[in-house]
């Protein structure tokens, strides 16, 4: 299988200010996107040839009775004689496909298809897009229990919240392998590597931050979560409706948890009152801001705006008032990318025969994705490169790690 990959740049003027340099490409034209995804972006290739009768009867009649025969009375010979322990299905229901919304499973597929590519390409994971005609969250579990022989871990993707926290916790109970959202904590992973990225490059502490998360959806959920274990002591998070506050009506029980252990100074009403003094703007909400709110931020503060693919505000407008910025875009400095975890992440998963994926696994993966950035760290690379060849192995490594320490392997 062969894929090019597509990727956008930013305009001279753009490119010039964020980055004092300038870059020349040309455009990427819809004929070369629609091109690109012609006949799918994946295929099934053979590990050994089929080349003489000797070769058909090893991997085929007769001899693949014998295999079948092995595993019938030992199950765990299924790990070695078969693929599926390595491989990944990516699962969606098409209900929340990168900003297009809810356009349905086949409509999904595409993103799908480009997930297991990525698998493969930094990851070295053989994957499987599985797009489910229901958004039934029983049916989903039941497809996916019944599909387990199949599988060797669970890439949730593009699945609208709140459902997708119940999906997840209840995988995470009835299958006996790696489950991960990886709209939650993919982002959440590369959100916290690069907050660290860019606290070492303005000398700062994580601990001691006020950080400012607009959206309590699945990434903004999760980036919430590993933010606090990761010591962030003040974390604030916004809805469509402003704060989210203990005694605010009206809150589902996932938002009614995140009142519970966030905005410890008891703020109330909207993103202004927010954002005063704070030191991180973490945008996760979809919508834009009026990019005058982020002059009451504190001297040195840091902007991300993630949503793609128009992010909540202007990189160059939010420089204005940030020392450092960073979007979901590739065409701006500092791309906060999921791929920068989610193959190392179910890489070193599988590599340590992790049975879950837990918080001290997901610690590990961003600090591995910091460590990395550090040989070139500035403001404008706090994170490494999405491209980057070191980055899949030292996730994997420190994810496997923590795996055993954790005991889940």
């Amino acid at each position: 299988m062969t894929f090019a990959r597509i990727e956008t740049s930013p305009s001279l003027d753009t490119a010039e200010a964020m980055t004092g340099t300038t870059t020349m490409t040309t455009p990427v034209t819809d004929t070369e996107i629609f091109e690109g995804h012609e006949g799918g972006k994946l295929s099934v290739a053979a590990t050994r040839p089929i080349s003489s009768p000797r070769d058909l009867s090893v991997a085929y009649t007769p001899g693949v009775a014998k295999v079948s025969r092995a595993i019938a009375e030992d199950a765990a010979k299924a790990k070695r004689y078969t693929w599926a322990d390595r491989l990944v299905v990516v699962v969606s229901d098409g209900t929340a496909v990168l900003g297009l919304g809810d356009i349905g499973a086949s409509a999904s597929l595409p993103v799908m298809e480009g997930k297991s590519v990525l698998f493969k390409t930094f990851g070295g994971l053989d994957s499987i897009p599985l797009v489910l005609d229901t958004t039934d969250v029983d049916e989903i579990i039941e497809t996916l229990v019944r599909l387990r022989p199949s599988f060797g871990a669970v890439n949730l993707e593009d699945i609208s919240a709140p459902r997708c926290f119940e999906l997840e916790d209840r995988l995470k109970e009835a299958l006996d392998c790696p489950v991960m959202h990886d709209d939650q904590h993919g982002t959440a992973i590369v959100t916290l590597a690069a907050l660290r990225g860019a606290n070492q490059v303005l000398g700062k502490d994580i601990a001691g931050q006020r950080v400012v998360v607009s959206g309590a959806g699945a990434a903004g959920v999760a980036c919430a979560r590993i933010l606090q274990n990761a010591g962030v002591a003040d974390v604030t998070v916004l809805d469509s409706r402003g704060i989210i506050h203990e005694g605010r009506e009206g809150l589902n029980p996932i938002k009614r948890k995140l009142a519970e252990t966030t905005n410890t100074a008891g703020l109330r009403g909207g993103l202004g009152e927010a954002l005063k003094g704070a030191d991180v703007f973490l945008g996760l909400s979809g919508a834009t801001i009026d990019e005058t709110l982020l002059a009451g931020m504190a001297d040195d503060a840091i902007v991300f705006a993630l949503s793609n693919p128009d992010p909540e505000v202007h990189p160059v407008a939010a420089s204005r008032y940030a020392k450092i910025v960073a979007t979901g875009r590739s065409d701006f400095p500092n791309q906060i990318n999921n791929v920068l975890a989610f193959p190392g992440v179910f890489r070193g998963a599988l590599d340590s025969g992790a049975r879950a994926i837990t918080e001290n696994m997901k610690l590990a993966a961003a600090d591995a994705i910091f460590a990395v950035a550090q040989d070139d760290l500035g403001p404008d690379r706090i994170v490494p490169s999405p491209l980057d060849p070191r980055v899949a192995p030292e996730v994997a490594a420190a994810v496997a790690k923590a795996a055993e320490a954790d005991g889940v392997v």
